[in-house]
């Protein structure tokens, strides 16, 4: 095709001087149509070799070409054009190669004209959650709340505007609806993909079964919604092949892993949530899709992979309902170098909504550390060679087949071994260092003393690592040019070698995987034994607890049935972020363009300081300007519902300090008082496990003396345990941690809401304390700004748990004292809703909640 047909003539005559100032080499030029569908401008972006340009993404966006030279003459594309034209075409961005006289060209791909942006209607939007409109229609239940409204209309400006918005919106709100209305509206009326982003599953089901639904019909309009879940909720084919061949390789039976396969052949989805059965954590681990595993392209079971199917049905889709976990995760690889235009975790995206955006900090923390212990390198291992009842399995007796005693054979197997070994030496000696301790910080001076102790034993582990994965480098490149195999090697085979591995480029690739996992593991702890913290670094350990059977054998260990389920400690050493701030700025503020989040507790008495301030959205100290570009809006929606007829508050101003004398007593009476009163339906919350068992002892005989069902945390899994709560009107559960959010029994389920305690965290908490600590440096009030604001949130999400509902009722009881004797007492007090308050000794306490369960 001739070169004018496609670009203006005096864009011919740029770039044909473009191409003279680089010395003929190649150039990667932008370049822009007008009106006749011609290029009519264009602008160099990189200059490059005879051979090869740069395309540098920053410099294109959708609808425009990138236009490069052939110093060659021809301009046929090659196979990296087209890998490159491929990545661009899907972002709508053409792809034109010119010869360097820029007399022929030939177009790869086209450019896709730019839609324009279609602003939502606030006030139509609005419209149809206002008496007369659609879900006042379509919704037997409906009820006008303005609140609602006032935060549709908040979310709509943001998606139109681009903006930053954070909405507290009160229980009652119906928040989720306020956010999915304008969230579909937009992904209908412009093409995008809008994420939804949740921290609890039982949230995710709502969306999917409830809210989502209703959205649609208030819209009229239906786009795809797909509910993303992360691999681990997935079958891994390969895998479970693995694990069956295991099986019949050492003569075993496993009834799970049995029934699993017969699933296996029926299943759609692969998803362990389609299972007839709830198979156990171990057995789930042995065959679910994992990142470390996965062959991708090579793997022989790619047509029915279910992790495949689950990316096509989300890449088709408008709206993505994900968990933070996974979001996370996806924003990762994007930093990583993956780039906010292709897929990655999830398809491409520039607009989000985070529900239950409390939770929003405590996620990105997780996410963004790294961990790694003795179980992890075992696990890694296992993958690489694994000895059991005389037989050999994984991937490096694979490779090794058909090489005889090859100085490989017989090195590698003793490397792998030198790697447990080391790891075990090292593990002891952390063990011997933490003590009775279940977790230390390692600030400076701690990192100095952890190398005196045990320096040597870090730099044995990363030494045998490395030189394990510089031999399994040396086998892979020589195993390049070699071809496949007749017998195993001797010295596997002496072992009795496993059949039936994967295909050799699938092992080889793997192999690889482990080998690089395993070098970032040696990378990360030779930072702990040089003490390479970084200023954003949180060094700390933990002691953790793992059976045999969910770490696996140990690489030439020889296991039987009878030690597979042990229990034994290792550590965990872990660098966790100080200031989760920085890496949402860069993953989330600064590449999207809608950034929504929302839920009932990002307030400290109304303000949004502390919760802003935590994910980077705030002021920096010393700052005038938010750590974020643009500001954010902050916005508060308040709960419809009238708690001052509906709940009572009540604190026991005579009851003991948690710390003293007669406090235990104290409590198991009151407990076993309120409780009766209520005839059960209670939900009691605590921050010590300990005392929660302790607790439950006491309470136990009186709560069977008055057919009151008392269950505790620990009992069964959470979900059980709930759905039994919520099944008994009578039953009462005693929990801590996760309890404190996310339960929802609605109606006579629940009536009282028993905090045992103030829930502040505890002060030893290793990154809590280098939070304190980096507060206090700065000259700041580590109690003030962080823990008890974090608190707060806490405890309004315990009272949050009573009425999910605008004809629920009960009462809320707070056993501990300081909130009325203490001066920051009176923080919790105003960020709890305005209820009926009775602050009054024990006895006028519980003469009051007898009489509001009387009168209902």
């Amino acid at each position: 095709m001739r070169a004018d047909e496609r670009l203006d003539p005096q864009v011919i005559q740029q770039i044909r001087e473009a191409i003279q100032d680089a010395g003929g080499n190649e150039v990667f030029l932008v370049g822009r149509t007008g009106g006749q569908g011609k290029i009519s401008s264009v602008t160099v972006g990189a200059r490059g070799t005879e051979e090869a340009v740069p395309v540098l993404g920053p410099h294109v966006e959708g609808g425009d070409a990138v236009i490069h030279n052939h110093p060659s003459g021809g301009v046929r594309p090659s196979n990296a054009d087209l890998a490159v034209a491929a990545r661009l075409g899907n972002q709508g961005i053409g792809f034109y190669i010119v010869d360097n006289g820029v007399e022929e060209i030939y177009v790869v791909a086209e450019p896709v004209e730019t839609r324009e942006t279609v602003p939502l209607d606030e006030e139509a939007l609005a419209g149809g959650l206002s008496p007369g409109g659609a879900l006042a229609r379509v919704y037997p239940l409906y009820e006008e709340r303005e609140s609602q409204t006032r935060m549709l209309r908040q979310v709509a400006r943001a998606f139109n505007r681009d903006e930053i918005c954070a909405a507290e919106a009160g229980t009652g709100v119906g928040k989720s609806l306020a956010y999915l209305v304008p969230a579909v509206a937009w992904a209908v009326q412009n093409g995008e993909r809008v994420i939804v982003s949740t921290n609890t599953i039982n949230l995710q089901q709502q969306l999917m079964e409830k809210d989502i639904p209703l959205a649609k019909k208030v819209l009229g309009k239906d786009p795809k919604v797909v509910l993303v879940k992360g691999r681990g909720n997935y079958l891994c084919l390969h895998r479970l092949n693995e694990a069956l061949e295991e099986m019949g390789l050492f003569e075993e039976q496993d009834p799970e892993l049995l029934s699993i396969r017969e699933w296996a052949r029926t299943t759609e989805t692969g998803s362990r949530t389609d299972l007839s059965f709830y198979p156990s954590d171990e057995a789930w681990s042995r065959v679910c899709s994992e990142a470390d595993t996965c062959l991708g392209l090579r793997c022989t079971h790619r047509e029915g992979c279910f992790i495949l199917k689950a990316r096509r049905e989300a890449s088709s889709a408008r709206i993505l309902i994900a968990n933070h976990h996974l979001l996370f995760a996806d924003l990762a690889l994007r930093l990583e170098g993956s780039g906010f235009d292709d897929p990655a975790v999830l398809p491409p995206f520039r607009r989000v909504v985070f529900d239950e955006a409390h939770n929003v900090e405590k996620a990105a923390t997780s996410f963004f550390s790294q961990a790694s212990s003795r179980f992890t390198i075992l696990r890694h291992l296992n993958r690489l060679y694994r000895r059991r009842k005389g037989r050999v399995t994984g991937h490096l007796p694979a490779l090794l087949r058909g090489m005889g005693r090859s100085t490989h054979a017989r090195k590698l197997p003793g490397l792998v071994q030198a790697v447990a070994d080391r790891a075990s030496d090292l593990d002891r000696v952390l063990l011997d260092v933490l003590g009775d301790e279940p977790s230390v910080l390692l600030d400076p001076p701690g990192l100095s003393r952890l190398r005196d102790q045990c320096g040597a034993e870090m730099g044995n582990v990363v030494i045998a690592i490395r030189e394990l994965a510089d031999a399994g480098a040396d086998l892979l490149e020589s195993r390049e040019g070699a071809g496949e195999a007749g017998a195993a090697s001797a010295a596997f085979a002496e072992d009795g070698a496993a059949p039936g591995e994967p295909g050799r480029e699938g092992v080889e690739l793997d192999c690889r995987l482990q080998l690089g996992r395993l070098s970032a593991i040696a990378d990360m702890i030779d930072r702990f034994r040089m003490g390479e913290a970084g200023d954003n670094d949180i060094f700390w350990m933990e002691k953790v607890r793992s059976s045999r059977r969910a770490r696996g054998a140990e690489p030439g260990a020889a296991a039987s049935p009878g030690d597979q389920d042990d229990a034994r400690d290792s550590v965990r050493l872990i660098i966790t972020p100080l200031d989760v701030g920085p890496l949402m700025r860069e993953a989330v503020y600064e590449p999207l363009k809608t950034v929504v989040f929302t839920s009932a507790t990002l307030t400290v008495a109304g303000d949004f300081s502390f919760w802003a301030g935590r994910i980077g959205l705030g002021r920096s100290p010393g700052s005038s300007s938010p750590a974020a570009d643009r500001e954010p809006v902050l916005k508060t929606f308040p709960s419809p519902f009238d708690y001052r007829e509906h709940v009572l508050l009540g604190v026991p101003t005579d009851a003991p300090a948690p710390d003293a004398p007669g406090h235990r007593e104290f409590l198991s009476r009151f407990l076993a008082r309120s409780l009766a009163a209520s005839r059960g339906g209670g939900l009691v919350l605590f921050t010590s496990y300990a005392l929660l068992k302790e607790m439950y002892t006491a309470v136990q005989p009186a709560m069977a003396a008055a057919g009151i069902r008392l269950m505790k945390q620990g009992d069964s899994d959470r979900a059980r345990l709930l759905d039994a709560f919520r099944a008994e009107r009578s039953s009462v559960l005693f929990a801590t941690d996760s309890f404190w959010e996310g339960v929802d029994a609605p109606g006579d389920t629940l009536r009282i809401v028993i905090v045992t305690r103030l829930p502040f965290r505890v002060p030893s908490e290793p990154v809590l304390r280098a939070r304190m600590a980096a507060i206090e440096e700065r000259g700041g009030n580590p109690f003030g700004e962080l823990s008890l604001p974090d608190a707060v949130v806490r405890m309004r999400q315990g009272f949050g748990r009573l009425m999910r509902r605008h004809d629920d009722s009960g009462v809320v009881l707070i056993l501990d004292p300081r909130v009325v004797t203490k001066s920051y007492g009176s923080v919790f007090l105003e960020s709890l809703p305005d209820a009926r308050r009775v602050m009054a000794p024990a006895a006028e306490v519980l003469r009051d909640v007898s009489e509001f369960f009387r009168r209902e």
